[in-house]
């Protein structure tokens, strides 16, 4: 079994539907395909519930035609023949009914869930109508009928497996199975989600699942480079990759994979690839137990940092203080990227400033509490960089005149993270690619 997941962009245009019909044809294995909602379309869905949740109920219904008429017209180059296309209308017609209905009832946190669903519940229906034009047998397989979460908003793999495994006995005959990534039911039975990023945490947990031979996640770039293309002149697909070291440069920035995804593969071993729905040939990059060499891999970045800084003489080398501090954030569900401590201060950042105000309010007791925004860490990736030589010299020599704020070296193997003022994020990263790797 292979799971194959396609993002937004792989779907995004009628002709990229196409060639994902192609490209999970291919070969007699059985594949589950997992889709993302169109390009668009989940940002769309969000401004329509922000603006019901704000009770702008003309302005939802503006954005809400805007993009019904952007699938109209999606479909009609989408399909040819005339039944399936009055199909496909069929289908949208019913969705923008739904989003059409519930501006005319009370907002809730339940409905914005409902609202953010339709993407995903579109793109796998409308591919499938034209799958069936194309006289490809295939399954659509709900996702709300077998994804689950738990009370804590993690997914339920073992009830997942059970679901999937009961759905999948029911069609035993079938090689082809679609279904949608992102969306699936909480603990009380209601329609969620698994946050953004989520399609590629819904094929994972189907490969772990199914124990999948493969686990495809198909996207517009050909793997993980060594350095953000958005910023750097010239970068490099890396064809191999530990899991430890995916989840290093997901976590840390490098947009192409989501965190969450790495979990439940490396729990059940299964290989992740990622590869270019553009340019299917590409080799892409192979995410294993392996690492495949030693050394630095990759840089990733990571912005809208807060580094926090408490100082207190006093209190710093008291028992249990740490403690405390971290007491704070626990509270607040605000986690802590990067750390450092000295005999009179401790330094945290964090990425969520949902709860600042509070947390630096609860923090003051402790001692003079200074912010600092607009940061970005910067982290280096690669199997035992901690234990190589040559790795920190060559780093430092690289970023001598860039203000570093905070750095972290040593709590992993596999990464050396730096914090930097955001304002300098394009010419560390460019100084690295140098430094580190040769590329100008």
């Amino acid at each position: 079994m292979k799971v194959m997941k396609f993002g937004g962009t792989s779907v995004g245009k009628p002709e990229r539907m196409h060639q994902v019909a192609q490209l999970i044809t291919k070969g007699n294995e059985p594949v589950i395909t997992v889709l993302s909602a169109l390009s668009g379309t989940t940002n769309a869905l969000v401004e329509i519930s922000s603006h019901l949740a704000e009770g702008n109920k003309e302005e939802a219904r503006a954005c809400i035609q805007k993009l019904e008429a952007h699938y109209q017209a999606f479909i009609l180059s989408l399909l040819r023949q005339p039944n399936f296309l009055d199909k496909a209308k069929a289908i949208v017609a019913e969705h923008f009914e739904f989003l059409n209905i519930i501006t005319r009832i009370s907002f809730s946190d339940a409905l914005n869930k409902d609202i953010l669903a339709q993407g995903e519940l579109m793109s796998t229906r409308l591919f499938s109508v034209y799958l069936e034009e194309q006289g490809i047998d295939h399954v659509l397989l709900p996702a709300l009928e077998f994804m689950r979460i738990d009370a804590n908003e993690e997914p339920n793999l073992p009830a997942i497996r059970t679901k999937l495994a009961a759905l999948l006995q029911q069609h035993t005959d079938k090689k082809l199975f679609i279904t949608q990534g992102y969306i699936c039911k909480n603990a009380r039975g209601e329609v969620d989600n698994l946050k953004r990023g989520g399609s590629d945490y819904t094929a994972s947990l189907i490969a772990a699942a199914v124990n999948a031979g493969v686990c495809e996640i198909w996207t517009d770039i050909d793997g993980m480079h060594n350095n953000d293309p958005r910023v750097v002149n010239k970068t490099i697909a890396i064809e191999q990759l530990s899991f430890d070291e995916a989840a290093e440069l997901a976590y840390f920035g490098a947009k192409i994979l989501h965190p969450t995804c790495i979990w439940p593969a490396q729990q059940q071993n299964v290989p992740v690839k990622l590869l270019n729905t553009m340019e299917p040939s590409a080799k892409g990059t192979t995410i294993m137990h392996e690492a495949g060499s030693v050394g630095v891999k990759a840089i990733a970045a990571k912005d809208g940092i807060i580094a926090i800084k408490i100082r207190s003489s006093r209190m710093l080398l008291a028992y249990g203080f740490l403690r405390k501090v971290f007491e704070v954030f626990e509270k607040y569900k605000t986690s802590i990227d990067m750390i450092t401590t000295s005999e009179v201060a401790v330094s945290v950042t964090i990425d969520q400033p949902t709860f600042l105000d509070e947390i630096i309010r609860e923090l003051e007791p402790f001692g003079v509490v200074e912010i600092d925004k607009e940061q970005t860490i910067i982290s280096i990736v690669g199997n035992q960089i901690a234990e190589t030589k040559e790795v920190l010299k060559k780093l430092f020599d690289a970023i001598h005149d860039i203000p570093v704020r905070m750095v972290s070296y040593g709590g992993s193997r596999h990464n050396i993270s730096l914090l930097v003022p955001s304002a300098y994020k394009k010419e560390t990263l460019q100084l690295l690619n140098k430094g580190l790797f040769g590329l100008e």
